[in-house]
């Protein structure tokens, strides 16, 4: 007899919609167990500029994955997709009920549907493509990645460093471009999933992000980002380009006023959150024994009725 589906919650949005609030309210009523799936509240300098649970939260329910990986790495989709696994397994060994909260769509891909099964590339691919980019540059990169694989360069910003060396590494290295490799089934682990996903009106979304960032500015978003840039990491690193780095870097060398940066931070947040906003739209995975309700509001305890119903529905219907 094969091995029964695992439970587990997701709850899911753009920033600012109120997913740590909703979860942590979930792990309270449900015995929960909060396990992290936003790609920069993973790193451990960050706790501010990524609204990082504090120690009140962490009083009131475990949390998992936040703050476990250092600025000077960067974490992969897969390298997340692992540790999750093994944050679920460790949640429901304690008799707890994972829930996932996060913004971070192709983590949630990853999970709900594995990842493409892309092979090993050489080391030696991979220094040629790094030789490549720093000869070339950013743009040289691009342009030599549109020649191979023209989807993935449309997709690609110049700027993405790290994402574009990947897809040329893999086209270099297998002749598919990666999108190629994207589209073919991964081994997805066996779970049944409830999603919540916040999806709140626009402005009132907006207005939460520009009250977010200043709420960070007051929590010490300022010395935060100056530690970051004290460690010297190359700029193409993940950390270094989470919301709000860049903007503050331009108070910290003094090449912006304190009102510009808090508007560049505010702007960069509002946009963040709009992708984040299109891609749970339009992109949310399917997947066996998915349940979805999209709450078309921020949380507050005026959802609770609504979420703590559809979450023991779940777990009711759900057979282990």
């Amino acid at each position: 007899m094969s091995e029964a589906p695992q439970s587990i919650v997701i709850v899911a949005g753009p920033t600012a919609s109120g997913k740590s609030a909703l979860a942590l309210a979930l792990a309270e009523e449900f015995g929960g167990h909060v396990i992290n799936a936003d790609s920069m509240q993973l790193y451990r300098d960050l706790a501010v500029l990524t609204a990082r649970p504090g120690a009140a939260a962490l009083a009131r329910a475990p949390h998992a994955l936040y703050g476990v990986v250092d600025a000077a790495e960067a974490c992969s989709a897969g390298r997340w997709r692992a540790m999750a696994v093994d944050a679920i397994a460790a949640a429901r060994a304690a008799g707890r009920l994972p829930i996932l909260a996060g913004g971070t769509g192709l983590y949630l891909r990853a999970l709900l549907r594995g990842l493409a099964p892309v092979p090993e590339i050489p080391s030696t691919l991979r220094e040629a493509a790094r030789a490549l980019q720093a000869r070339l540059g950013n743009a040289g990169l691009h342009q030599a990645l549109a020649e191979r694989d023209p989807e993935a360069a449309q997709r690609l910003a110049p700027s993405d460093t790290q994402r574009l060396l990947r897809a040329y590494e893999v086209v270099a290295a297998t002749g598919r471009p990666l999108s190629a490799w994207h589209r073919e089934p991964g081994a997805a682990a066996r779970y049944r999933a409830a999603i919540l996903l916040l999806l709140p009106p626009r402005a009132p979304l907006y207005a939460a992000c520009d009250a977010r960032f200043l709420a960070m500015m007051a929590a010490g978003a300022i010395p935060e980002v100056e530690r970051l840039l004290a460690r010297g990491l190359e700029p193409s690193l993940p950390a270094m380009k989470a919301v709000g780095v860049r903007e503050l870097a331009g108070l910290i060398s003094g090449s912006a006023s304190e009102a510009a940066a808090v508007a560049a931070g505010q702007q960069a947040t509002r946009r963040y959150a709009k992708r984040q906003y299109t891609w749970f739209a339009h992109q949310l995975p399917e997947a066996p024994g998915l349940t979805k309700r999209v709450l078309s509001e921020q949380y507050s305890e005026s959802l609770v009725p609504e979420t703590f119903a559809f979450i023991r529905q779940f777990l009711l219907t759900v057979r282990e």
